[in-house]
């Protein structure tokens, strides 16, 4: 099972391939971000966006996908762009026929750390120690789309351990 994990955005969007090893740990296959230019028009960024998602999507050939869903603060404006970046997201994933799982920040936080609150170093943390990686994922939405897609794959294991 291989799990595309996505941190929705438009200035940085953040993208992780995680499957499961023959003893169920999860490995890092890929992860980066895709990133736009603040001063090019916002169409030609959700459409960078699209068709790295649409590229990534066809080289890593994922079973599912998960994606953050939106979390509103007060800052309107950058509520607006971040939900523009989530829906050409949302199309690419469609486009290619993904089943799409959608996680709450507190969630994914929750299944990582243990607590819904877990500060953003302890949350890198999990993510570097459930990897086994070196050094912790950088830069941030990388790390936050690894622990997405950790998230999707402790959920996809509970529904086929369910199913058996």
């Amino acid at each position: 099972m291989l799990v595309m994990g996505i941190d929705p955005g438009t200035a940085t969007t953040g993208y992780a391939f995680v499957r499961e090893d023959d003893d169920g740990a999860p490995v890092a296959v890929d992860y980066g971000v895709i990133l736009t230019e603040p001063k090019t028009p916002m169409p030609q960024r959700l459409q960078h966006i699209y068709r790295e998602m649409t590229r990534l999507i066809r080289a890593h050939q994922p079973d599912e996908a998960a994606i953050e869903e939106m979390f509103f603060g007060k800052n309107v404006t950058a509520a607006i762009t971040v939900a523009q970046g989530r829906g050409v997201t949302l199309l690419a994933l469609a486009d290619a026929g993904l089943k799409i799982r959608e996680y709450k920040p507190a969630e994914v936080k929750q299944t990582i750390a243990g607590s819904g609150n877990a500060p953003k170093p302890q949350m890198q943390e999990m993510v570097r120690a459930l990897l086994d990686l070196e050094k912790v994922p950088k830069p941030d939405d990388a790390a936050d789309a690894l622990a997405i897609a950790i998230t999707a794959l402790q959920s996809s294991r509970w529904e086929r351990l369910i199913d058996s």
